[in-house]
């Protein structure tokens, strides 16, 4: 087995031109350089396709031989009385979603770290682990057949004790409360596992103390685990907020579909997106939307990292 040349990687300097350093860093910029490509090719290189959603776009013309009409693609969403509809959703259901993700991924790290036998936490791990690679189609069909009104598993069970079926799929108002349920059945055991490597690193001899000088299960918890998940945890929170107004399409259109009459619980700006585009060929309003929620995000990430750099420097992104 190979072994690292400890010269491998000439060791940083402060001193030294430019060149130098870049020269003395060269195999960890290497390691940056797929990152790089894949930003350059993903997130900037689309860049200047933002002007479809300032024309009334046509694909035998071409983006930048369109029509252009300025802000009309964004005053049609907004009077169209979807725009808050989306935004408010989107928004609500991310927040609920950031806040129990970490509630939850904080109390089932605990938990696993508490477990004495490392066989039992190593089978839980692999349970709670399963969900997340249980693609969204088949979650979306799991759900189906156990919600459906006619032949779902719920509803059979319900037929069987002589009550009535629930017409889940003909009312929105239980669906927040579904979709929420089954992000976090499956996304509880992955989210757990960055507070979980963050707990294993803390000094086992400062537990060891704790208990020593009589310290129970909950103050332990409280005085030491907590506080030493405090950076992390608001490092995740900054990464999460950032993304609040980008929904998970994957899960609410393989839950919900193409179903009206759940759109006004459960409808967010991705959903929109997709049916405007696909369904309507409706490009340039799909891209006014996705500029309108990207502007929101960065304007919300900027806040947020502003609030934190106030009141704690030292965790704030930039």
């Amino acid at each position: 087995m190979s072994t690292i040349n400890p010269r491998t990687v000439a060791p940083y300097s402060a001193g030294g031109s430019l060149k130098k350093k870049l020269w003395n860093s060269r195999v960890l910029i290497l390691m940056c350089v797929p990152a790089i490509i894949y930003f350059i090719a993903f997130s900037y290189a689309p860049l200047p396709g933002i002007y479809v959603a300032f024309v009334n776009y046509n694909y035998r013309k071409g983006i930048f031989a369109s029509q252009f009409v300025g802000l009309k693609n964004f005053d049609f969403v907004a009077k169209s009385g979807q725009l808050w509809t989306l935004t408010k959703n989107t928004i609500l259901f991310n927040l609920a979603f950031i806040l129990l993700d970490n509630l939850l991924a904080v109390a089932v790290a605990i938990l696993l770290k508490e477990i004495q036998s490392k066989m039992f936490r190593k089978v839980s791990q692999t349970m709670m682990f399963l969900p997340y690679f249980i693609s969204q189609v088949l979650v979306g069909l799991l759900v189906f057949s156990l919600l459906n009104s006619d032949t779902g598993f719920l509803n059979v069970l319900l037929k069987k004790m002589n009550m009535e079926p629930l017409r889940l799929y003909k009312t929105g108002d239980p669906w927040p409360f579904i979709i929420i349920l089954v992000h976090l059945w499956q996304k509880t055991g992955y989210n757990s596992v960055v507070y979980f490597a963050a707990i294993m690193g803390i000094d086992s001899a400062i537990i060891e103390a704790s208990m020593i000088d009589g310290a129970n299960g909950w103050q332990k918890i409280r005085h030491i685990i907590l506080p030493s998940l405090r950076p992390t945890i608001v490092i995740l929170l900054l990464f999460a907020l950032g993304g609040i107004v980008k929904g998970d399409f994957g899960l609410f259109w393989n839950l919900v579909g193409r179903n009206p009459i759940l759109y006004k619980q459960v409808d967010i700006i991705e959903m929109y997106v997709y049916r405007a585009t696909v369904s309507d060929f409706n490009f340039s309003t799909a891209s006014a939307v996705g500029l309108y929620q990207s502007l929101i995000g960065f304007i919300l990430v900027l806040t947020v990292n502003t609030i934190v750099k106030k009141l704690e420097p030292d965790y704030s992104l930039f």
